[in-house]
């Protein structure tokens, strides 16, 4: 059955919708990142949590915001957290922060950013510390998210390495929610969605007011830039 890789939804309800009605698949591997913000950190939560049979894993907004003190001390970071604390409350915040970190399924490794660490990632082009990061390793097939940056390649070792990208907040330059299809055969396909960007972007200071933070998130999700 077709497995379709949701991560970095950070709270956009319509990017979520959006690539769900997409999406032909008949399984769902979420990634992390659920709700930090996002302006409907709740309401993304309880779609995610009314798909039967999905895996989740944990990504590192996830247990920032269980954990503020884990985050970096700056306004924008800190901002959010404090919001998205408001709004899922302690027993969803604690829910989302003991999830998993890692699981294997059909032979391949899933994690938010790396095996070895929830903020440590992989990017386009390799990078010196890759090795260290799939030390270990036993699967021939690595998915991973966290820099909000969809590609698929192979690894000095041979390992494949794939990144969704970001339903929420892509960071490649394209406003469109990005997630990827792992078919039957194992191939992987990536996909893009459009839907009103522009409008999530808003609802961020609509729903929260202006801050550092609020315009920050807005900022990433009308231009896909970090």
């Amino acid at each position: 059955m077709t497995l379709a890789l949701l991560y970095d939804i950070h709270g956009n309800l319509p990017a979520l919708e959006a690539v769900l009605a997409d999406s032909p698949a008949e399984r769902v591997l979420l990634g992390g990142d659920y709700a930090l913000f996002g302006p409907w950190p709740v309401e993304t939560v309880t779609a995610l949590r009314g798909l039967p049979g999905a895996t989740w894993i944990r990504g590192n907004v996830d247990r920032w915001t269980a954990a503020p003190g884990q985050a970096p001390d700056n306004e924008v970071v800190q901002g959010a957290i404090e919001a998205c604390r408001q709004a899922l409350g302690a027993r969803l915040v604690n829910e989302l922060a003991a999830l998993p970190e890692q699981e294997v399924l059909d032979g391949a490794r899933y994690c938010h950013a790396s095996p070895v660490s929830d903020v440590r990632s992989f990017m386009p082009d390799p990078a010196d510390d890759e090795p260290e990061l799939l030390a270990g390793v036993a699967e021939r097939r690595l998915v991973f998210g966290h820099t909000h940056l969809p590609f698929r390649r192979l690894s000095a070792g041979g390992v494949e390495l794939v990144n969704p990208g970001s339903v929420g907040m892509p960071f490649d330059g394209d406003p469109r929610a990005a997630y990827a299809l792992v078919h039957d055969d194992g191939t992987v396909e990536h996909r893009r969605v459009a839907y009103d960007h522009e409008a999530s972007a808003a609802a961020v200071r609509e729903r929260f007011g202006e801050s550092a933070w609020t315009e920050t998130a807005a900022r990433r999700i009308t231009t896909a830039r970090l």
